[in-house]
Order: C-alpha cells, then sequence, then structure tokens
C-alpha cells in the first residue's frame, strides 16, 4: 500500500495559475463563404482510451434525461465532459450526431451547415433536402433550417442525438435564437445534448421550470471516493491507503485533470 504526501491539483488552484486571461475569450470570425469545405473531423465522435473508467452513474443520468427536451453538461475545463458524452455516444442505441464546435463556427450560416451535415450522416439526403435553406443571408437562416429539421425527424422511427460539444465557443445572438427556436419545437425523436464551461443564453431557467431539462454539473462529474479508487487502480495501478484516497480526492475537488496529474506525481 502507498502511504504518500498527497499535492493539491483542484479546479481553483489551476484557475489561480491562469491569471486574468480566459480561453474561453472568443473573437467573432469574419463570415464564412458558402464554398468553404467543412472539416470532417469535427463530426467524429471522439475515441475514447481503451482503459477509460466507466461512470455509470452519468450514463444512466443521460439516458434518463432522454425525456427531456434538452440536456446540458455544464463544468469548467477538465471534469470530463467530451469524455463521458464519447463514452454515452458509443453505448447508447439512439443514432448519435456529434459536431465539435470552435470559435470559427460563429458564422450562422457555417455553423447550421456543420448542424445539418452532423445529422445527415444519421438521416441520409437530410443534407441535400436542407441544403437549398442555407444559401439565405444568415439573418433569415437559422429559422427555416431548423424549420426543417423538425419537419424532418417528426415522426421518425428511432430516437435520434445531436451532441454539441464546446457550445461556450458560440457568442452569435442569432445562433442562439436558432437554437432556441429548435429546442422550443423539437419533436421527441429528436434530442438535444449541449456540452459547455458555461450556462448558454438559451432559457435555460425556463427549461428547468418547465421540468424539460436534465443538468450535470460540476457536482455531478467530481469523481467520488469510489471513482477515485477505482481510477487509482485501474488506470494507474496504484493501491492507495484509505488516508490517502481520502486526502486526494479532497485536495483535486474531485477534478478529473487534479486527478490525473496526482497520479503522476505518485
Amino acid at each position: 500500500m502507498l502511504q504518500r504526501k498527497v499535492p493539491s491539483y483542484g479546479p481553483s488552484d489551476a484557475m489561480a495559475n491562469l491569471g486574468t486571461s480566459s480561453a474561453d475569450e472568443v473573437a467573432i470570425p469574419e463570415p464564412v463563404q458558402e464554398h468553404d469545405e467543412l472539416i470532417a473531423t469535427k463530426l467524429n465522435i471522439p475515441q475514447i482510451r481503451l482503459d477509460h473508467l466507466g461512470r455509470s452513474r452519468l450514463l444512466d443520468r443521460l439516458n434518463q434525461g432522454m425525456t427531456q427536451k434538452l440536456i446540458l453538461v455544464c463544468t469548467p475545463a477538465g471534469f470530463g465532459k467530451t469524455t463521458l458524452l464519447a463514452h454515452w455516444a458509443t453505448s447508447t442505441t439512439a443514432s448519435v450526431a456529434w459536431l465539435s464546435l470552435d470559435p470559427q463556427d460563429n458564422d450562422p450560416v457555417q455553423f447550421w451547415r456543420y448542424v445539418v451535415s452532423a445529422l445527415d450522416r444519421i438521416c441520409g439526403g437530410l443534407a441535400e433536402r436542407v441544403r437549398p435553406l442555407l444559401n439565405a443571408s444568415s439573418v433569415i437562416v437559422s429559422e427555416g433550417v431548423v424549420t426543417a429539421l423538425v419537419n424532418e425527424f417528426q415522426g421518425a422511427p428511432k430516437d435520434s442525438v445531436l451532441v454539441l460539444d464546446d457550445y461556450h465557443v458560440i457568442d452569435s445572438g442569432l445562433i442562439h435564437e436558432g437554437m432556441a427556436f429548435l429546442i422550443d419545437n423539437v419533436p421527441p425523436q429528436l434530442h438535444i445534448i449541449i456540452s459547455s464551461r458555461s450556462d448558454p443564453p438559451l432559457a435555460v431557467a425556463r427549461l428547468r421550470g418547465r421540468g424539460q431539462l436534465a443538468e450535470l454539473r460540476v457536482a455531478d462529474l467530481r469523481f467520488t471516493l469510489a471513482e477515485t479508487s477505482a481510477l487509482m487502480q485501474e488506470r494507474w495501478g496504484l493501491e492507495l491507503t484509505a488516508d490517502v484516497l481520502a486526502a486526494l480526492e479532497r485536495r483535486t475537488e474531485g477534478w478529473g485533470v487534479g486527478l490525473h496529474l496526482a497520479a503522476l506525481s505518485l
């Protein structure tokens, strides 16, 4: 059994070392021309490590959230949002359309081109039918595309899921309006999951009040003592005493990145 001094690797420590700069500061890019190619890898579900620690309680929460209009996974960086969603996406029976966002996607036309392309992967022919609407100006494209998407999935025989990862990079009001319109009118066969470092401006409080929102936040994604023990043993081969595990959980605040850094030091 290993008995060692455990350093602090919590999210508050990491934030203290960042100074006043923020990785989430986003500059609004120039509008993207319609002929620009889309990056296909942004539509791929991220690969996870073979020795990834499954967190069944969180997978269950995501499955339960499929009865709501929106599932919001919202924590600061390093809590494992993308890994969790990628694991769930490869285990669910629903068809999953994935889109990894970046600051260049703040142009409404480009954003919806990516969304349509992602959904086309699980609904063949959708892009061909919806593409003409993407030639409109960015001011009107959102509502037209969303209306077409709602109609396409209405009455679909199988559950489909649209995962938007890193939504915090989006600061376009037109995109937020389009997403709000989609969430308000989404058919039961289409589910939306948003991963973000901060609450998106999508009437989250109203959805919560109506019982139409499922949420996973910092308190949910923190590693429990049992998960910390399993991670140390299965991922790192470390068999730690109960006191060391308790100190590790306390000093990292259950932060996934902090646990990995502490494991490296041990």
